[in-house]
């Protein structure tokens, strides 16, 4: 692959990266606008659209931290972003480029929300009979898929001859 096409490849990924994160915003947006906070509609026997708000990490963790957790969740998300960023630029391996793709727009679709909310807007409720997975969003789908194609390419062996890097060069 020459450097040119590399190049592309990698800006297309990283242009994914800021669809996925525009596409969570217009979703935030449209449940914001479109339902009062703790509204919840059923959509299926299996799925309620919902209109949550998280100041925590993953499944409310620190969510009742008493506002620390909004600054360091943010600092957090600054770095790794970086770190995504660069790991899109530098990686050899398509797999890994795309799951490194996904994760970087679903981690900037919520810091997007930290730094100008203070929470997260949650919309997406899972649940069967009484019990209901915590509500989650676009970046948090979009976090989860690229986190599972990564650990898919981890355990795949490099092969030498093989189209599975991004230089071509085997």
């Amino acid at each position: 692959m020459s450097i040119v096409a590399k190049k592309r490849l990698q800006y297309g990924l990283l242009a994914i990266s800021g669809l996925i994160a525009a596409s969570d915003q217009v979703v935030k947006w449209l449940v914001q606008q479109s339902m009062a906070y703790g509204e919840s509609i059923p959509v299926t026997p299996l799925f309620n659209w919902v209109h949550a708000r998280n100041t925590g990490t993953a499944f409310s963790l620190f969510a009742d931290g008493g506002g620390w957790q909004r600054y360091f969740l943010i600092t957090i998300a600054v770095v790794v972003s970086f770190v995504l960023i660069r790991l899109i630029l530098q990686c050899r391996r398509r797999g890994e480029a795309i799951a490194y793709s996904l994760i970087l727009g679903g981690a900037v679709g919520n810091l997007i929300d930290r730094i100008f909310r203070g929470y997260v807007v949650d919309s997406f409720d899972v649940y069967w009979q009484s019990w209901h997975w915590p509500a989650f969003n676009l970046a948090d789908i979009a976090i989860v898929l690229g986190t599972v194609l990564f650990l898919y390419v981890s355990f795949i062996p490099e092969k030498s001859g093989t189209n599975v890097e991004l230089d071509g060069s085997g």
